[in-house]
């Protein structure tokens, strides 16, 4: 296998900066992942022809892929974040096999080489506390391993860094926006049909309704009113994969905040404000914030500690953890 996957042999090869209608087309699928390039075209100014052109573009120079994510909250279970402690002989590859698991999300190699982190989201407590408690721990060369259960999201999901850019104005964001989710009570059930959707809709958010007929078997139609369905429910929203570095944002960290339990209500509310933030939520362990942060350099890192975290009453610790390489970024794409 190639020692590096494919969006990271990129990034570090091929990093290309991205001119301001890019940065247009980037935050216009963030906020609707399956929004027609006609439309596009018609708030930005410019053909869909061009808007076309320039999503083939990002595809190649910086990795964009539009996906449909699950809210799996609305399901009723529950994510973790998952530090796992190995030799660095072994922690590559222990990466890449939790890369290939259907139920991880996120998958760092840690700077030094000695700790692999990721986000999971196991389907039911029988998977998780097979995975948690029996397979990891039994894994070769596996030192040590830390779950933490997420029990409030500050930023993140149907939110994401995208949205902080301001490459559009507040009209070319009102025009693009799809309506909200109204919020709703209760679990939300899934039938086959659906999760055989969701599923093709995970690979590419951005199917045709009529690729999403031909592989699921059920109407056009049936097919819309379900996405409508799936979506206005708030299970389905859709995110915009893409590297950081064209962007700019060249170090990714990971910061794990102690924090009053007075203060986690408000530390949260100013994480999500910052432009470095692209998830926050509290968790529980000794660390009960963690934070996923971007900066363009170790320098601005440094000024982002110092001045917006040192800033914030009630935070008493700061771990900071430097991501070596990203290995999955919600699918994994092995080399082919």
């Amino acid at each position: 296998m190639d020692r590096f996957p494919p969006r990271t042999r990129r990034a570090a090869l091929d990093v290309q900066p991205l001119d301001s209608l890019d940065l247009k087309l980037l935050q216009a699928l963030q906020l609707d992942g399956r929004a027609a390039f006609s439309r596009i075209g018609d708030v930005l100014g410019v053909s869909d022809q061009t808007v076309a052109r320039r999503f083939r573009r990002l595809r190649t120079t910086a990795g964009l892929r539009v996906l449909g994510v699950v809210d799996e909250a609305r399901l009723g279970r529950t994510a973790w974040i998952v530090r796992l402690g190995c030799t660095p002989d072994v922690a590559e590859q222990l990466a890449i096999a939790l890369a290939r698991r259907s139920d991880t999300r996120y998958v760092d190699l840690i700077a030094g080489g000695t700790e692999v982190m990721c986000a999971m989201k196991p389907r039911s407590e029988k998977d998780r506390d097979e995975l948690l408690f029996d397979r990891l721990r039994r894994t070769p060369r596996v030192t040590s391993v830390s779950a933490h259960c997420l029990l409030h999201i500050f930023y993140g999901g149907p939110l994401a860094w995208l949205d902080k850019i301001q490459a559009l104005d507040p009209e070319q964001v009102a025009a693009l926006r799809p309506p909200r989710a109204e919020p709703r009570s209760g679990t939300v059930t899934l039938d086959a049909d659906d999760e055989a959707l969701l599923a093709l809709l995970g690979r590419d958010g951005r199917a045709t309704f009529s690729e999403l007929q031909s592989a699921t078997g059920q109407s056009e139609s049936a097919v819309k009113r379900r996405i409508e369905r799936l979506r206005s429910s708030g299970v389905l929203y859709f995110d915009v994969q893409h590297d950081t570095a064209p962007l700019g944002q060249g170090v990714g960290a990971m910061l794990w905040l102690t924090v009053a339990p007075s203060a986690l209500a408000e530390v949260g509310r100013a994480l999500a404000e910052h432009r470095e933030v692209r998830f926050a939520a509290a968790i529980t362990g000794q660390a009960n914030v963690v934070a996923s942060v971007l900066s363009s350099d170790t320098g601005e890192l440094y000024r982002y500690l110092s001045e917006k975290i040192g800033a914030l009453a009630g935070v008493q610790s700061v771990e900071t953890v430097l991501s070596l390489r990203q290995i999955k970024q919600l699918t994994y794409e092995p080399t082919r």
